[in-house]
């Protein structure tokens, strides 16, 4: 690497004993076969495969002759490895410098003749003629490296979209609206379409009015998924380079011709599997139908518009018309102005005596004012009976339509990034969208209804209002977190998904935040178990060896007498003996008895005791009964028993005896020591991975390499 390339070729030219070694580069044998330069000779990678080629400029001047062939055969083939080299750089600088891309223009604007026909009822149909005979096989094969080429060399950005000719872009316009078209050159003046729109307002009309939203839709009914794609992108590059107005009527258009329909049935249920761009696709689609909401979200009410008040005046007459309907009519103007505050009241405004100040906060705007009529024309019966039954509440447990609603219509606009530019890589797209016409506010009824569940399900009190909200908000969430494919089904799943489902949800995350449920923690877990149960079994064990001072409990069950029992540090014998008060930690020399560890024969309990069988009531024996335990040693069953000074000494000795006996510790100290150990353990353990989710399930082996042999023989 430290030696300059043209040295490095010249060393391989003169092993191979070629000249000129200026003519020659060396390029990647494998993948894209980029040509090596000063600029990216950096990249290369041990085991990375070089082969020796002819340089860029000398294979660019060679196909800029070839294209220009007139042997069909040497065309073709010239023009299909332009279509492959033009995706290196260095390769299409060298290509374009030769005015490359003006011969390419000229094979596609000459070389085939488009006659559009105009055929009875006004519908066009398109003649594709090649001199004077449709084109063949191969002159389709032909024009497709052409424009594959067009495209490669395009990408690098060496040449503004904008110099294109008026006769090439009609050229690629008509192979896109003519019917019998190779479906390759289809796709391909489809992507042409699609990077063009970007570029330039004047492309952009060129385009929305050559290629109609018919001759696009015609394109996505196609069985070819990959054609339905291109379509797809250059429907979606159509409407992002819109105004709003025009963004509107297009996309009124398309609802119109039931393009939601189609895309539910025929793209998401279709037997293909859904790719990653057809689903950032439709994610753009839904985000740019969801937008048009915005311009109604960010709108506040204008009380002296006579339209929004009669919208605001017919979700009352809604509720209470039987109330209100003939007799207001011999009421005097002052009652009935009292009348209708008293009945906006029971609608939930806040300011009942003029509800358009509720409706000034935007967002949400008159969005809320129009869903609230939505639901309020659409579901009657839902509506009134939601008015009805929270006006007969006292008045603290009611809960409030319009402002729930306002609020709802709020939390709807966040969820769905109502108004939010489309992110460039988000394929989060819901299914139940595209089979519903009116999603947002068919969305609304479902989930107002919802709200007024969840305060009922938590006895909620207008002081509990944004409890109430946190939670359906959460609702709604989660189940659309599930990708529903209906909005039967979301209602179905939403309404499951109560109040106290949401309350265990919350304790089993808390558990999974502090990674506790997490399978691999789990696991992890298990694995560190046996290693820190060692460690239990030594401390019990080293306890043990240091020993622990006993009081006797004589028959009269008087405490009088203190005695030590300490493990020999090689854990065979168990040394005891009596000791005088203040004496904290006698050396195992002085306690004369011993106990054999091969001896002991099991470990009684508590009742199980000898020196407890003498039942007596009283706090002290059951302190005692707590605290007791004896080892049973010896053929003839003697016992050594022990009342433990502590509870906690108590859960040591048990382990510790357990443990010389062959068995599991099974003491509550045992337990907490060992979620303690093993909290500790794991946290350190993950420690690097804060804030990274831990998957549920390992990422796959990969498959082991065909052959093993990676040696290469240098002789």
């Amino acid at each position: 690497q430290t030696k300059p390339l043209a040295s490095v070729l010249k060393d391989v030219c003169d092993a191979w004993s070629l000249p000129n070694a200026e003519r020659y580069a060396l390029q990647y044998a494998d993948g894209r076969q980029t040509y090596i330069t000063e600029l990216n000779r950096g990249e290369i990678k041990n085991g990375s495969i070089l082969r020796l080629t002819t340089s860029p400029d000398q294979e660019a001047e060679r196909l800029y002759s070839g294209i220009q062939s007139n042997n069909s055969d040497v065309k073709t083939d010239s023009l299909k490895k332009l279509a492959g080299l033009s995706q290196d750089v260095t390769f299409a600088q060298e290509f374009i410098g030769r005015n490359g891309l003006k011969q390419i223009f000229r094979i596609v604007e000459e070389g085939t003749e488009v006659q559009t026909l105009q055929a009875p009822y006004g519908r066009v149909t398109h003649a594709n003629i090649y001199g004077s005979a449709v084109l063949t096989l191969c002159d389709w094969e032909m024009l497709a490296y052409t424009l594959k080429a067009f495209m490669e060399l395009m990408e690098h950005d060496f040449v503004s979209w904008e110099t294109l000719s008026a006769a090439f872009i009609k050229k690629i316009v008509s192979y896109v609206n003519m019917n019998a078209v190779d479906a390759s050159v289809q796709q391909l003046s489809l992507s042409i379409l699609e990077n063009m729109v970007p570029t330039s307002r004047l492309l952009f009309e060129l385009v929305k009015k050559e290629v109609t939203l018919d001759r696009l839709l015609t394109h996505l009914q196609v069985t070819n998924v990959q054609l339905q794609l291109k379509a797809m992108a250059l429907l979606i590059a159509l409407l992002l380079a819109a105004t709003d107005t025009e963004r509107r009527d297009m996309m009124n258009y398309l609802w119109e011709k039931n393009i939601r329909q189609f895309i539910h049935k025929n793209i998401i249920h279709s037997s293909e599997p859904l790719g990653d761009e057809m689903a950032h696709y439709l994610y753009v689609l839904q985000s740019v139908s969801l937008n048009l909401c915005e311009r109604r979200m960010r709108t506040s009410m204008d009380p002296y518009s006579q339209e929004q008040r009669d919208l605001l005046q017919s979700l009352r007459q809604t509720a209470f018309e039987s109330e209100s309907d003939a007799p207001a009519n011999n009421f005097s103007t002052e009652r009935r102005r009292s009348l209708c505050a008293k009945e906006f009241r029971k609608l939930g405004f806040m300011n009942n005596s003029n509800p358009a100040e509720d409706l000034r906060r935007a967002p949400p705007g008159l969005l809320a004012l129009d869903n609230m009529v939505y639901f309020s024309r659409h579901t009657p019966s839902a509506y009134s009976r939601f008015v009805l039954e929270n006006s007969s509440r006292e008045d603290k447990h009611e809960c409030p339509f319009a402002r729930s609603s306002i609020q709802l219509t709020l939390i709807l606009c966040e969820i769905l990034h109502v108004g939010e530019p489309c992110s460039e890589t988000a394929q989060a797209f819901y299914p139940m969208f595209f089979g519903q016409d009116h999603f947002f506010e068919e969305l609304f009824c479902i989930c107002i209804q919802l709200v007024n569940k969840t305060w009922k399900e938590m006895r909620a009190t207008q002081e509990d209002f944004d409890k109430v909200l946190q939670v359906v908000r959460e609702q709604i969430t989660r189940t659309l977190s599930l990708k529903p494919t209906s909005l039967e089904l979301f209602k179905t799943r939403v309404n499951t998904l109560n109040y106290s489902e949401i309350l265990k949800l919350r304790q089993t995350e808390r558990l999974h935040q502090e990674e506790t449920l997490a399978v691999p923690v789990l696991e992890l877990r298990e694995r560190l178990k046996p290693e820190l149960l060692e460690l239990i079994r030594q401390q019990r064990l080293l306890h043990l060896c240091e020993g622990t001072l006993f009081r006797k409990i004589s028959s009269r069950r008087r405490q009088d007498k203190l005695w030590y029992c300490r493990l020999s540090p090689n854990h065979k014998v168990l040394h005891y003996g009596d000791v005088e008060e203040g004496v904290r930690s006698p050396p195992i020399e002085s306690l004369p008895e011993k106990l054999p560890v091969a001896d002991m024969k099991m470990l009684l309990v508590g009742k199980e005791c000898p020196h407890t069988k003498e039942k007596s009531s009283g706090k002290q024996n059951k302190d005692v009964l707590e605290l007791a335990f004896s080892v049973v040693y010896d053929v003839e069953e003697y016992c050594l028993n022990f009342v433990a000074p502590t509870r906690y000494e108590f859960c040591l000795w048990m382990d510790g005896l357990n443990v010389l006996l062959g068995k599991e510790m099974t003491s509550e100290r045992m337990q907490t020591d060992l979620d303690v150990l093993l909290s500790m353990e794991l946290k350190l353990r993950l420690l690097d991975l804060e804030n990274i989710s831990i998957p549920d399930t390992p990422p796959p082996v990969p498959k082991p390499p065909s052959n093993l042999n990676f040696c290469y023989d240098f002789s």
